[in-house]
């Protein structure tokens, strides 16, 4: 049967895909993912499990290669048009958002602000330090309803304004995947080694580098 190149780019922009928190304290091999939020409906039914774990893998290489609480924002290598915000607490506790690049990047760290405070303070949570198996908070109430709400950033960054809870979100490093990699590492590499990725993920993952961000599909 032939294959049929399609583009992987969402059906809506403006979106945000994921919100995750994750835990890395350089104790772990790997940033451990404590809670994710997802919402892949712009997307094909049949990409949606490699949507999900392209992403889920990208997010942990970034939050492996980053300083504790810098901020940073990357483009993410096989899906055209996204890019994921990323910040790490000086304690250890991280979170990501992947959204489209129309996504207003100031707005794209004021919700991780909101994620990681209200994450660390809520009762169901603690103790957080300490894990250091995968989703050990499954589908964290609040992450989801931060998700849904944060997709109108215009009238989040109206409570934004109203709060004045903008300063944290000015320094924001703006990089590619390929200047957070250490010496002699490569993307390819990382991604074939990765846990996160299936087969069918690492090959899509293979032809969007070869064809510009699209998945070849039988």
């Amino acid at each position: 049967k032939r294959s049929r190149i399609v583009s992987i780019n969402s059906k809506q922009s403006m979106k945000v895909i994921q919100l995750s928190v994750y835990r890395y304290m350089r104790d772990t091999n790997e940033p451990v993912l404590l809670s994710e939020a997802i919402d892949l409906n712009s997307f094909g039914y049949f990409q949606r499990a490699t949507v999900q774990q392209v992403t889920n893998a990208f997010s942990k290489i970034v939050v492996k290669r980053i300083e504790p609480s810098q901020r940073i924002t990357v483009e993410v290598e096989g899906l055209a048009d996204y890019q994921v915000h990323t910040y790490v607490r000086s304690d250890g506790l991280a979170a990501t958002l992947t959204g489209d690049t129309e996504y207003p990047t100031r707005v794209a760290f004021a919700v991780l602000n909101e994620v990681l405070d209200s994450f660390s303070t809520d009762p169901y949570t603690s103790g957080w330090e300490g894990v250091v198996e995968n989703n050990a908070f499954g589908r964290w109430v609040p992450l989801n309803e931060k998700l849904a709400t944060c997709q109108d950033p215009a009238s989040f960054d109206k409570i934004l304004r109203i709060q004045n809870d903008l300063q944290s979100t000015q320094k924001v490093l703006h990089s590619t995947i390929d200047n957070l990699l250490e010496r002699g590492e490569k993307l390819d590499d990382l991604v074939q080694r990765s846990d996160e990725l299936s087969a069918t993920s690492k090959q899509f993952y293979r032809q969007a580098r070869k064809s510009n961000s699209c998945c070849v599909i039988s």
